[in-house]
């Protein structure tokens, strides 16, 4: 099958080869700008309108099953689409060109990062810092409307990001994330649910099980892991925990891994911040964020080795998740009370956004009116006139530093 064959609208997803699909999301990993709400769009008028590889209704039924589960979102759903068109092959083929070209730039920028010390360096490390602020902030603005919409919702969302702001531990942002579902069952009862749909997979439900298994017992290594083991072990059970425990993807990662790699001193809040905004002007998945903290393991030492660890690590949880669950989803989708509990967490996502905005993003970046200032128009880029995540990092970058040049 050629790249040009395109399938009759309406119909479920065939099978094709690992080649289309590495091109495609080859291309895709170099070009999908936005975060993963973009991916999403990019995705649907790829696949579904122009090459047909997928209907509309089992598209809308995978997208909701990977915003069910945790992980980064826009990841589990290209991974899933190869694993449909090509099976496994084709599902890692996916995986990997769409997460390898943003991985290996943001492991370029952590190898260039130490020769940005001179006053202008600094000044350009700041403006990232201003990014995440503008970025940050936006993404509480949508998620809030989107996934906050009512009274009962707002609450949970509030309760959130005052709990976590108060006590920022890795026991306490778990718990509310557990409290919320239960409270969802309570409170969200407005909220609608899907109707379930298979999908044609190479495999069943008892290699979904399996998979399943596999995720709860890594997960459980990495919530236990002892401190006597190896340190780069020890990184890999952080970055593992940050991609099982994270609801929302993208941006929500951001307060768990702030707690698991520069809580533990392994990375300064200072090079975290700087690396969290280039990732914003680079394409493909947010979560590629890892390679360059992997590499700035104690001041850049992590090299290829951490950076590997890091994108495996975060990564593999929400991969192994949504193949498990893919052959499950039907009966899992018609369940009330699983739509109730995920109105609940994601009301708890929006919450601990807001709270990483304040602590790390707001206190490290915002010194002065003048960044204030800068942040407060980078927002206004994103949010009211729309303008690509690229102005808003020439924006925020080249303002301080243009600034220390004029003195």
């Amino acid at each position: 099958m050629t790249l040009a064959t395109r399938e009759p609208a309406g119909t479920a997803p065939r099978r094709g080869s690992v080649r289309e699909v590495a091109a495609a999301f080859l291309m895709l990993g170099l070009t999908s700008f936005g975060g993963p709400i973009a991916h999403l769009g990019y995705f649907h008028r790829e696949f579904v309108e122009r090459r047909r590889w997928m209907d509309e209704r089992h598209y809308g039924h995978l997208v909701a099953l990977c915003q069910f589960l945790p992980g980064p979102a826009s990841s589990q759903v290209g991974f899933s689409m190869g694993l449909i068109r090509a099976g496994w092959l084709g599902g890692l083929a996916a995986f990997v060109c769409f997460t390898l070209p943003s991985a290996m730039l943001l492991f370029a920028f952590a190898a260039l990062s130490e020769r940005l010390h001179s006053p202008l360096g600094l000044a350009a490390i700041h403006g990232l810092k201003l990014v995440a602020v503008a970025v940050v902030g936006q993404g509480v603005y949508a998620m809030a409307g989107r996934l906050a919409p009512d009274r009962n919702r707002a609450l949970l969302a509030a309760a959130a990001a005052g709990l976590v702001a108060i006590s920022n531990s890795a026991m306490m942002q778990l718990g509310v994330v557990a409290g919320s579902a239960i409270a969802g069952l309570w409170l969200c009862r407005k909220v609608e649910h899907a109707a379930g749909d298979r999908f044609p997979l190479v495999y069943g439900k008892r290699a979904g099980g399996g998979l399943l298994v596999a995720f709860a017992g890594l997960l459980t290594l990495a919530l236990v892991v002892p401190a006597g083991w190896p340190e780069l072990l020890q990184v890999g059970a952080a970055f593992y925990r940050s991609g099982a425990l994270v609801f929302g993807g993208g941006h929500v990662v951001l307060p768990l891994l702030q707690h698991d790699v520069v809580g533990p001193g392994w990375v300064s809040k200072d090079a975290f911040l700087a690396g969290y905004g280039a990732a914003q002007a680079v394409p493909g998945p947010m979560f590629s964020f890892a390679a360059y903290l992997g590499d700035q393991l104690h001041g850049g030492r992590g090299g290829i080795a951490g950076a590997a660890i890091g994108i495996v690590g975060i990564f593999l949880p929400g991969l192994l998740l949504v193949a498990g669950a893919l052959p499950f989803w039907q009966s899992l989708a018609q369940r009330e009370a699983a739509a109730r509990m995920l109105a609940g967490v994601n009301a708890a996502v929006v919450g601990l956004l807001a709270a990483a905005l304040y602590n790390p993003v707001w206190v490290s970046a915002v010194l002065s009116p003048r960044d204030f200032a800068i942040a407060l128009v980078g927002f206004a880029m994103l949010v009211g006139a729309r303008w690509s995540p690229l102005i808003v990092v020439a924006w925020c970058v080249l303002t301080p530093m243009t600034t220390q040049l004029i003195g």
